[in-house]
């Protein structure tokens, strides 16, 4: 079964910085892209960034780009997201998404998703 756990939100001041982890199992990690989607509050579900199995590119929504970095650990499994200078419009619920393949990295599709974990920007 596949699974996927969120952590490291929180309430951030604006400008502030947040790291998000995901810990995955039930699949061969190294073997998919994987994906950061999050929602405001209101709103439908926007795709953030991306990144290929190995690890060796990456893609961002243009809204984050600049500010957010994706990573992953294949060896632990795990799949990360810096927050730096953080903004208002920033809030939300983030999850993390394994994609359908090694390489598709872009939009808001995937084949499993995590249960997400609150982020709010506020001062």
């Amino acid at each position: 079964e596949v699974q996927l756990v969120e952590s490291g939100g929180g309430l951030v001041q604006p400008g502030g910085s947040l790291r998000l982890s995901c810990a995955a199992s039930g699949f061969t990690f190294r073997d998919y892209a994987m994906s950061w989607v999050r929602q405001a509050p209101g709103k439908g579900l926007e795709w953030v960034s991306g990144i290929v199995s190995s690890g060796g590119s990456t893609s961002y929504a243009n809204s984050v780009r600049g500010r957010f970095t994706i990573s992953r650990d294949n060896a632990k499994s795990t799949l990360y997201l810096q927050m730096n200078s953080l903004k208002p419009e920033d809030t939300g619920v983030y999850y993390c998404a394994k994609r359908h393949d090694a390489f598709s990295v872009s939009g808001a599709s995937y084949t499993h998703r995590g249960q997400g974990t609150q982020v709010t920007v506020s001062s």
